[in-house]
């Protein structure tokens, strides 16, 4: 089932209930969705009462500036890694003065697939105090398909982080 725009913004607006009854502010770090997890939460109308920052960080150099990301990780494991996406959201939150912080980095394609890391792959990273969680995903379909499906994990990922329980799907 294609993820619309209706349901990211019912996500949304469902998270925003959700902080605000529990007190909690959000920031984002993201690389494949570019600004796509911010926008959702802030397309909101009070969404300023809980969002804190948003770090659009597509090149490894402003991951490393931005969200002290160790340069060295990505001749290792590459900027699509449960690695990076830790360190991204250990960057974030943070800096931004949130309570809780989802990371995304992805290959949406169509281009720079590989073998080992096919175009879908995306990984999430969610944080809450020191608990971090973290999981790899393969989306199927195109390039805005794979950035609307990382968009809706990563809504409900934080929607579950704020009720206390972990974001990753059973």
């Amino acid at each position: 089932m294609p993820v619309t725009d209706s349901f990211i913004t019912e996500l949304s607006s469902r998270l925003g209930a959700r902080l605000a009854a529990n007190k909690l502010r959000v920031t984002t770090a993201e690389s494949c969705t570019g600004g796509g997890i911010a926008e959702a939460i802030t397309r909101i109308s009070g969404s300023s009462a809980w969002f804190e920052a948003g770090y659009v960080t597509y090149s490894n150099s402003q991951k490393t500036r931005q969200l002290d990301v160790p340069a060295e990780l990505f001749p290792q494991v590459g900027a699509v890694s449960r690695e990076v996406v830790e360190a991204m959201v250990d960057g974030a939150l943070p800096r931004s003065g949130a309570d809780i912080a989802v990371a995304v980095s992805g290959i949406a394609g169509p281009d720079g697939g590989s073998a080992e890391k096919p175009v879908g792959t995306v990984w999430l990273a969610w944080r809450k105090g020191a608990q971090v969680f973290s999981e790899r995903r393969l989306y199927a379909g195109d390039r805005e398909a794979v950035r609307r499906q990382t968009v809706a994990t990563a809504l409900e990922g934080l929607l579950r982080l704020a009720d206390g329980e972990n974001p990753i799907q059973g």
